[in-house]
């Protein structure tokens, strides 16, 4: 792996920086603060998401909300690239998940999920956060952890790294499967089936024998019960037909008794019926009596108004119009009398003035005595003569008043005995109807007497075909035969009910016998078992010791090599050796074992660089079959000095050191990075990073 750009946005003092890198030995140098290490906190968080601390407060930018990081770095011939950010919200810095992408050549690989770009990452590098940590990324003041710890918690640590505690791990762990399977075999050794197996034996033997001879006794049992099932049947269905018969019989009784009422029923409606009829025809005598005397009146009637000058042979309405003549009549001779009346009282008049005064009343002239007289004589001449016909009017008028009140009389009865008429021949004609219904009504009845009575005597008549003993004896025989089953039943089911329980016994015996068996199995497949994993354990436990004795040399050889890189021979070879505990000496000229601590700082400087990078060389071969890419150092020139010219020989050696791709290191020192390949400057105007490129 070979990171070529890193892109910083809004973290820590880089507002928008850009640092390129290239193959070989590179530097990042500048002064205190001015974001150097910034550069190595952007990588980490880039391509691993994790924080340093607890929270990612350290990276973001102060006031920034967002803050971002770009890596591209090149593997096995192909491009990545790899976008992380970060998101403040409230009190909280949190990764921005929609900025979180991978791509490869272009083409987007992984997105938006942390597990599967850290999976997609560890496929094309082999790296992981903790192995990046340990052997890629050498921070700053953590160079001489490993060389500082404890002999113990060294190897610990370096096992889990090589892979060697998974051996401890599987050691434990066989020893517990190992417990195991022994508890296992010692609960079945005390298995009472176990122990007992020819005992179960003869019980299922002497079962199975039982077993046989109650299906013989079943089988004839199974005989009995069907010939007294049979006899039952019989029983039941003769018992059934009686039955059926009774309950028939029985309901012919409710017949009959149903038939007698209805008869009773029938007399005594015909009898009612009778006495009806006779009431009916008594009051069609009685109506057409009346009848007779209306049509005697209605002739007088008639008689009375022929008399009186009527036609008798109209109607009713007829006859009134004719009546109302008479009153037109009268009023006409009343009105002539009363106007002749007038007339004579006017010639009264005239004839009183002409004796006065002599004057003629119309013409006022005067009249002489002869004529005077004689005008007088005729004027009570004419009311003689209107006298008498007034005396004529009032005897015509009488009469007529008398005839109309004769008429009149004879009209009003004439009316009542028409009305009376039409109303007594109306009743007559319902009379008759009901007379003729009842008539009808009784001849159905008496008609349907006859039948109620046919009936009754068939129903008798079958109701006289039954005996009722023929039923008890046949419900004593079905009790008989039913008792006869029941026995029979009982015997069966009792013996069927044995033979259950025998099966349920013979299935659980030979169910126990078989489980017996397979644990007597299972017993042998544990004690080979138990011998196979002792020698496992066994085996485990001697490979360890021999894998970790071939690492330490692997890992002297290594870490001479880089040392010797490393001093070059301006300076006495450090002669390194290393135990089983991985713990590295010095070895004098004069075979002298000098410990770690008792090396000056810059020997033991370069101790813990050759230390740490064989380390990551033999952890990158023996974890992913390749050596190790790339490297990360913060500020690796702790304790050495320029006086003794100590930087510029790591300086020298790192730059002669060939066996990494790439060497990414972070310093203060302008003598440490005049040694690099490259070389980017960064400085730090109002707050923020400024970079520039030397060479």
């Amino acid at each position: 792996m070979k990171i070529e750009i890193v892109q910083l946005e809004n973290i820590r003092s880089h507002t928008k920086s850009t640092v390129p890198f290239t193959h070989g030995f590179n530097c990042l140098v500048g002064g205190v603060g001015c974001g150097k290490s910034s550069v190595m906190y952007a990588v980490d968080f880039a391509l691993f998401g994790g924080s340093v601390g607890r929270s990612f407060e350290y990276l973001l930018r102060e006031g920034a909300d967002t803050g971002k990081v770009t890596i591209q770095f090149t593997h096995n011939g192909r491009t990545y690239k790899l976008t992380r950010g970060l998101k403040r919200k409230g009190k909280s810095i949190n990764q921005d998940i929609e900025q979180l992408k991978l791509y490869e050549d272009e083409t987007l690989v992984a997105s938006m999920k942390i597990d599967a770009i850290a999976e997609q990452l560890k496929a094309i590098t082999g790296l992981d956060k903790d192995l990046y940590s340990e052997i890629v990324w050498f921070r700053q003041e953590h160079l001489k952890e490993l060389l500082d710890a404890k002999p113990r918690d060294r190897q610990t640590r370096l096992d889990e790294l090589f892979g060697l505690s998974d051996y401890e791990v599987a050691w434990n762990s066989i020893a517990q499967y190992k417990r195991d399977y022994e508890n296992e075999l010692s609960f079945f050794q005390k298995d009472p089936d176990v122990n007992g197996l020819e005992k179960l034996s003869n019980e299922y033997n002497r079962a199975s024998e039982e077993f046989t001879l109650i299906e013989l006794d079943l089988e004839n049992s199974a005989q009995k019960l069907a010939v007294a099932k049979r006899a039952l049947d019989e029983a039941n269905t003769k018992l059934k037909q009686l039955e059926e018969k009774k309950l028939a019989v029985e309901e012919l009784k409710r017949k009959e008794a149903r038939l007698n009422a209805n008869i009773t029923n029938m007399t005594a409606t015909v009898a009612s019926l009778n006495q009806r009829i006779e009431g009916k025809k008594s009051i069609v005598d009685n109506l057409r009596q009346r009848q007779t005397s209306l049509d005697s009146q209605t002739k007088a009637c008639l008689g009375k108004l022929e008399q009186v000058g009527l036609p008798s042979n109209q109607s009713v309405e007829q006859l009134g119009s004719c009546l109302a003549g008479f009153d037109d009549r009268i009023s006409s001779l009343k009105a002539e009398q009363e106007a002749t009346m007038r007339s004579m009282q006017t010639d009264q008049k005239r004839a009183g003035s002409l004796a006065e005064e002599s004057k003629c009343p119309l013409c006022i002239q005067p009249l002489t005595g002869e004529y005077k007289t004689s005008l007088l004589e005729r004027i009570k001449q004419e009311n003689t003569e209107r006298e008498k016909t007034v005396n004529q009017l009032r005897i015509e008028v009488a009469n007529l008043q008398k005839t109309k009140a004769i008429a009149s009389e004879a009209y009003s009865n004439l009316q009542t005995c028409v009305t009376r008429s039409a109303d007594l021949k109306a009743r007559i004609t319902e009379e008759e109807i009901n007379l003729t219904s009842f008539s009808s009504e009784s001849e159905e009845k008496q008609k349907l007497d006859g039948d109620l009575r046919l009936q009754l005597e068939e129903v008798q008549v079958e109701i006289g075909k039954f005996n009722l003993s023929d039923v008890e004896a046949a419900r004593m025989h079905r009790e008989q035969t039913f008792k006869q089953y029941y026995v029979v039943e009982s015997d069966l089911r009792t013996k069927e009910n044995r033979k259950k329980d025998l099966g349920y016994r013979l299935d659980d015996t030979k169910e126990r016998i078989n489980l017996a068996q397979e644990k007597l199995a299972r017993m042998e497949k544990i004690r080979r078992t138990v011998e196979v994993l002792g020698a496992i354990r066994d085996a485990y436990r001697s490979i360890q010791p021999k894998l970790r004795s071939e690492f330490v040399k692997v890992l002297r050889n290594f870490v001479q090599q880089v040392l010797d890189g490393l001093v070059g021979g301006e300076t006495p070879t450090l002669n390194v050796v290393i135990d089983e505990t991985y713990t590295p000496y010095v070895k004098s000229d004069t075979g002298v074992d000098r410990e770690v601590g008792n090396l000056s700082g810059g020997e033991r400087t370069l101790l813990a660089f050759a230390y740490r990078l064989g380390l990551g060389q033999l952890i990158m071969q023996s974890r992913t079959g390749h050596g190790l890419g790339m490297l990360m150092l913060d500020e690796p020139t702790e304790n050495l000095g320029s006086e003794d010219g100590s930087i510029e020989r790591l300086a020298e050696a790192i730059s002669r050191f060939k066996a990494i791709e790439q060497i990414i290191a972070v310093t203060h020192s302008e003598a440490f990075a005049a040694k690099a390949d490259h070389v980017v400057t960064l400085e730090k105007e109002a707050g923020v990073s400024k970079i520039s490129i030397e060479r």
